[in-house]
């Protein structure tokens, strides 16, 4: 058997080097073959479902979405309102497909018409029914960050290889639509346009604190204990979940207990453009250090303003600090390259201080248009993240963002948070996944979880 250093090595290879999956959805030998559809289950209907997964999913006619599951039975009917109305405009069928509804969504993986699911929950519920799903033999498009914990996304990358489902993370910077400038900037990097890569700065902001909230009755729609997961018992409020009138921002990105904050929240996407453009995308750093503000008082508790300085093996250094423009600026020994999105996602991007900047710039014009060879690195095109996955649920290849890499961008992030809490450089094992002779931060790689829903409860 391969050893993770092996593993790592022949992963990069690309689809290629993929093992034939072991389990493989209904669909793709039955009556309702792919070529049909690929019946698509949502598990969490919040802001980033209905207004980016479901609908570029939806749009790919190979889609079919047959169930959606949230612990809110408000949402969780939102969502089957959503998806059938979009159905019934685009099929021009008012009764076109009748969506199923689930409160646990473990449930609905037990519905063995389901060959995937998109997973678009909290960040403290993205590793459970991750693995939960491959262990169901169901393709997983799992929204970033790939998991709350270290060990969690270790036990999660280990399992999808295990049972060979489809994965891919949404670390939409790597799809040419709508960002090819990301594509094109760590292409240009990979093939020496700027020399050798010496470091690399990061522009992400931290998060404003918040107020102090009182106690407030469980919604009647609201499963709280399901909610909460495997993190600890804490009275309801409504600023700590999500919103109950609409899909505005929710609350549970700043609080601790469900995340970290911006190191992952927007972490996730910088961080492994610059692993893609480094080609360290199965690795991560040997040596990090950081200082960062976290609030005294109040609900909302994650980090505010940081630094974050991380050593790679092959000697480059990374910055990270929203004093910076937000965005990738590769600096190497003949030049730099600056990539960043141009214009939001979401309302609540942390675009501002990039205003004005151009979305592909570099030191000399000229490396922008320099012609990548036949003989040269070219990096994987994906088209967009949901109709790449989707495309490689038929061929059984592998996505432009699969789970190691989804873990390994992850771990550099939660391990520069870890640094946020200790006044002291870390030296980090990437290999091992532990640090080095630092047992204060070993127990940091995971966090005691609730039963029966963590991780270590999923029968693996």
């Amino acid at each position: 058997m391969k050893n993770r250093r092996d593993f790592l090595k022949t992963s990069v290879l690309g689809a290629a080097a993929f093992a034939v999956p072991t389990i493989v959805p209904s669909t793709v030998f039955g009556k309702s073959a792919p070529s049909n559809n690929i019946n698509i289950g949502q598990i969490g209907f919040g802001r980033i479902a209905r207004a980016h997964d479901l609908p570029e999913t939806m749009k790919n006619d190979i889609a079919r979405v047959i169930a959606v599951s949230d612990v809110d039975s408000k949402r969780a009917n939102d969502g089957k309102a959503f998806v059938e109305k979009f159905y019934a405009k685009n099929k021009e069928k008012k009764n076109y497909i009748n969506v199923e509804v689930y409160g646990d969504y473990r449930e609905m993986l037990e519905n063995p018409d389901l060959d995937a699911v998109i997973i678009s929950t909290p960040d403290h519920w993205h590793a459970r029914p991750a693995i939960d799903a491959a262990l169901a033999g169901k393709d997983v498009y799992l929204q970033k960050p790939a998991s709350l914990t270290i060990e969690e996304g270790r036990q999660m990358s280990d399992i999808v290889h295990r049972t060979g489902i489809v994965f891919q993370v949404g670390s939409q910077q790597r799809s040419i639509d709508p960002w090819p400038q990301f594509h094109r900037a760590c292409e240009l990097v990979r093939n020496g346009r700027i020399g050798e890569i010496k470091e690399v700065y990061i522009g992400l902001p931290g998060d404003p604190a918040g107020e102090d909230w009182p106690e407030m009755p469980v919604p009647p729609n609201l499963d709280y204990e399901m909610w909460l997961g495997s993190t600890p018992l804490v009275y309801y409020t409504e600023k700590r979940v999500h919103p109950q009138k609409d899909y505005s921002r929710p609350g549970w990105l700043r609080c601790e207990q469900f995340g970290a904050g911006m190191i992952t929240g927007w972490g996730a996407h910088h961080i492994d453009t610059a692993h893609w453009g480094m080609g360290t995308e199965f690795t991560g750093p040997i040596e990090v250090e950081a200082t960062a503000e976290f609030p005294k008082s109040g609900l909302w508790n994650v980090h505010g303003d940081f630094k974050v300085t991380a050593k790679y093996e092959n000697g480059a250094i990374m910055h990270i600090s929203g004093d910076y423009p937000n965005g990738v600026k590769f600096v190497g020994t003949e030049g730099w390259i600056f990539v960043t999105r141009g214009k939001p996602v979401t309302s609540s991007d942390p675009v501002s201080n990039s205003t004005g900047k151009k979305s592909l710039d570099a030191s000399d014009p000229k490396i922008l248009d320099s012609e990548i060879g036949p003989d040269e690195i070219h990096l994987y095109r994906s088209p967009e993240q949901h109709k790449n996955w989707l495309d490689n649920i038929i061929s059984r290849g592998l996505t432009v963002a699969p789970v190691e890499v989804a873990h390994r961008s992850c771990s550099a992030c939660l391990v520069s948070h870890i640094a946020m809490k200790l006044p002291r450089k870390l030296y980090w094992d990437p290999e091992r996944e532990r640090f080095k002779n630092d047992d204060e931060a070993n127990k940091m790689l995971s966090r005691v979880q609730r039963y029966p829903w963590g991780t270590n409860y999923a029968g693996i």
